[in-house]
């Protein structure tokens, strides 16, 4: 299993699929609309794993026939997956977001994977408390550091006590874009790959912080890229690493490989393949490829992994 690149994941196929009023109040990047699209989205979200698959990624696919559940194709905001058997669930700011936690998900990692415990924070919502998965934490596996921007998606309190739970180190940072507005989501902002680091850097307000950042990615020899804040709002930094048949991918919408240049695409090459995926309807809630999937970062029962 690699430490960093999961090569199981979780997916949840949307069938009403459609932008959500609620979150766009402190989501920049979501645009809403009153179109039906739930059909496009469903097409491309089988795009998208149909292509994994064709990697070699393992794609646990779960149905959303739900009409309340708009954002639920971004499942890793309510759960996370640890290496030695440990899964949290996590609460969500959000009330729509809340009916997204589903435990047919949660038992299917007990049935195919070695689940230790399920440390479940979801409770604290009743305190006003909220913690987004790997929405809102960027985690770094290799170097056991936590990167958060700060939001009201990311209870500082509630950060602690997952990083004290998990045995991580948190590096917490305001970050805004160019109209001063807050990064809602860290992984919008940042992807943290085995050998590369895509981050928005110059949107870290903090320049102490913004080198801080930068400094703690490079003491695991990574190759930090900077992103501009453009290439962040077309979704470059929403990308992620996983472990395919052949190696390492880097999975990425079409839309944010086409803000790259020559030279950030040949900098992510030396590292993974880059495999993109044409999401431009999903896109429009706000979310990119990374948020479609939730790593897996367990020991597989069996050596396939099986499938649900």
């Amino acid at each position: 299993m690699h430490v960093q690149a999961p090569k199981s994941v979780v997916m949840i196929r949307p069938h009403h699929f459609r932008s959500n009023p609620e979150t766009a109040l402190d989501n920049a990047f979501q645009h809403l609309g009153d179109a039906d699209i739930s059909a496009a989205a469903l097409a491309e979200f089988d795009g998208v794993v149909s292509g994994l698959q064709a990697r070699g990624v393992t794609v646990h696919s779960f149905e959303d026939d739900s009409t309340d559940t708009p954002d639920s194709v971004f499942p890793n905001n309510w759960f996370s997956t640890h290496a030695g058997g440990h899964v949290a669930v996590y609460p969500m700011y959000a009330a729509s977001r809340r009916r997204e936690r589903r435990w047919d998900v949660i038992d299917l990692l007990k049935s195919h994977y070695r689940v230790q415990d399920v440390i479940d924070y979801s409770g604290l919502e009743h305190d006003g408390l909220a913690l987004e998965g790997t929405g809102a934490m960027v985690l770094d596996h290799i170097g056991r550091v936590a990167y958060v921007a700060r939001s009201k998606r990311a209870d500082p309190v509630l950060l602690e006590r997952f990083c004290t739970h998990f045995n991580f180190e948190p590096v917490a940072f305001d970050a805004a874009d160019a109209a001063g507005r807050p990064v809602y989501h860290t992984n919008v902002l940042m992807a943290v790959g085995t050998h590369i680091a895509l981050v928005g850097l110059d949107m870290i307000t903090d320049p102490l912080r913004r080198t801080t950042v930068r400094d703690r990615l490079m003491e695991t020899d990574r190759d930090v890229i900077a992103l501009t804040a453009h290439q962040i709002g077309e979704f470059a930094g929403n990308a992620i690493e996983l472990q395919g048949k052949d190696g390492l991918i880097l999975a990425l919408s079409s839309r944010a490989l086409a803000a790259l240049t020559p030279d950030q695409i040949t900098r992510i090459e030396a590292a993974a393949d880059i495999v993109p995926f044409d999401i431009p309807t999903l896109e429009t809630a706000g979310g990119s490829v990374r948020c479609m999937i939730a790593g897996l970062h367990l020991s597989a029962r069996s050596p396939e992994g099986a499938t649900p």
